[in-house]
C-alpha cells in the first residue's frame, strides 16, 4: 500500500514538472493567478469610457479636478486587462475652441476606420451658454483628435435633460444612437450617418425621453439576447450614495421599467460607485463593468478612482449585484478566435 502511494505522489510530481517545463499556463480562477488589482491605473479618474478595438482594451475617463482645471482627456490601453498604457493628453482645449472647463464623460465609438470622440463641456445651465455634447475624430485609438463639428453637436435642452453624460449605441440594425441627459432627464436620438446630426423618429421627434425611475445621469445600453439593457446611475455624484441602476426593454426607446440597482457601495472597500461602462468579449457571454468609485476615508469629490469587476447574468438574463472588490479581475487576453 505504501508503495503504491509513493508512486502515486512520484507521477502527480512528474506531471507537475512537465507541465512547469511546457509552460503550461494558471488557469484564470488560480488563487496566485495575477489580477488587475483596483484601481486599473494610478490617478484621479472617473467616468470611465470602455471600448475594445481590435485585441485592445481601451478605457477614456474623465480628468477628475475642478472644473476650472478639467480641460484635457487622457486614454489608458491594455492587451490583458491587468498591465495598463497611458495615453497623454489626447484631447484638450487646444483643439475644441470652443470648450473653456468642464470636460467630462467621454464616450467613443469606430466606424469607416475613423475613431469619433463624444464628450460634455463647459457644463451650461441654460441655452443661452455656449457649450453641451461635442464630437472629435482622430484616426487612432490613442489620437490625436481634432474637433470635428467645430460646434458642440447639442447645445439646447431637450425634454429638461441637460446636454451632458453622452453613450453611444449602435443597433443590430447598425443604427447608431445617442443616450445622454443630466439633470434626471434622459435622452435617445437617432444620429445621421455621419455623426453630423439627427434623424427622425417616426413622430418627426429629433429627441425621444425615455427617463426611468430615479434616474439621475450617466447613461448606457447594450444588448443582449435581443434585449435592451438600459443602466443609469442615482444619487450624488460627489457622495457615497452614488450607484447603479438597470432596466430591460424589447426596443431601444423603451419602455424602460426600472428594475433595481446593481452597482453601490462597500463599507469594506470603498464609496459612490457609479458612473459605469460595460465590456462585451467578442463571441462570449462574459461582460466586464468598467467604473468610478472613491477610496474610503477620501472626502474631496473629485477624487475618484477607475475600478473593473465582473458583471454576470441570472438564467433569466436579469443582471447580478456586482461585487465591488479591491482585488479587480483576472487576466483575459482577446483570442483572435472571440
Amino acid at each position: 500500500m505504501r508503495k503504491t502511494h509513493l508512486l502515486l505522489v512520484a507521477l502527480f510530481l512528474c506531471t507537475c514538472a512537465r507541465a512547469q517545463r511546457s509552460g503550461a499556463p494558471e488557469t484564470p480562477n488560480a488563487p496566485n493567478a495575477p489580477r488587475s488589482g483596483n484601481p486599473i491605473f494610478p490617478g484621479w479618474y472617473a467616468d470611465p469610457e470602455a471600448a475594445i478595438f481590435g485585441n485592445t482594451y481601451w478605457v477614456y475617463p474623465t480628468y477628475s479636478a475642478k472644473y476650472n482645471s478639467q480641460v484635457h482627456f487622457d486614454a489608458f490601453s491594455s492587451t490583458d486587462l491587468i498591465h495598463w498604457q497611458k495615453h497623454d493628453n489626447i484631447l484638450d482645449t487646444n483643439a475644441i475652441r470652443w470648450a473653456k472647463r468642464a470636460m467630462w464623460a467621454p464616450a467613443i465609438t469606430k466606424k469607416d476606420r475613423k475613431y469619433y470622440f463624444f464628450f460634455a463641456a463647459n457644463d451650461i445651465q441654460n441655452d443661452s451658454a455656449l457649450g453641451g455634447i461635442g464630437v472629435a475624430v482622430a484616426d487612432k485609438p490613442e489620437g490625436p483628435y481634432k474637433d470635428y463639428l467645430k460646434k458642440p453637436l447639442i447645445d439646447k435642452f431637450h425634454n429638461g435633460a441637460q446636454p451632458i453624460d453622452q453613450a453611444v449605441f449602435q443597433d443590430k440594425d447598425g443604427q447608431y444612437y445617442l443616450i445622454y441627459g443630466g439633470w434626471r432627464h434622459c435622452n435617445i436620438a437617432k444620429l445621421k450617418t455621419d455623426f453630423t446630426g439627427f434623424l427622425p423618429f417616426p413622430d418627426g421627434s429629433l429627441f425621444k425621453e425615455i427617463t426611468p425611475e430615479h434616474y439621475v445621469e450617466g447613461p448606457f445600453m447594450f444588448q443582449r439576447n435581443n434585449k435592451y439593457y438600459f443602466m443609469w446611475s442615482e444619487g450624488g455624484w460627489g457622495g457615497p450614495d452614488y450607484s447603479v441602476a438597470y432596466a430591460v426593454a424589447d426596443s431601444p426607446v423603451g419602455p424602460f421599467q426600472r428594475i433595481g440597482k446593481i452597482l453601490q457601495q462597500d463599507m469594506t472597500v470603498a464609496t459612490g460607485a457609479g458612473h459605469h461602462s460595460v465590456i462585451h468579449i467578442p463571441g462570449t457571454d462574459d461582460y466586464y463593468i468598467v467604473y468610478h468609485r472613491r477610496p474610503l476615508g477620501e472626502t474631496d469629490a473629485n477624487h475618484r478612482v477607475t475600478c473593473i469587476d465582473h458583471l454576470y447574468f441570472n438564467p433569466d438574463g436579469t443582471i447580478r449585484p456586482v461585487k465591488i472588490t479591491k482585488e479587480g479581475v483576472e487576466a483575459r487576453p482577446i483570442s483572435r478566435n472571440n
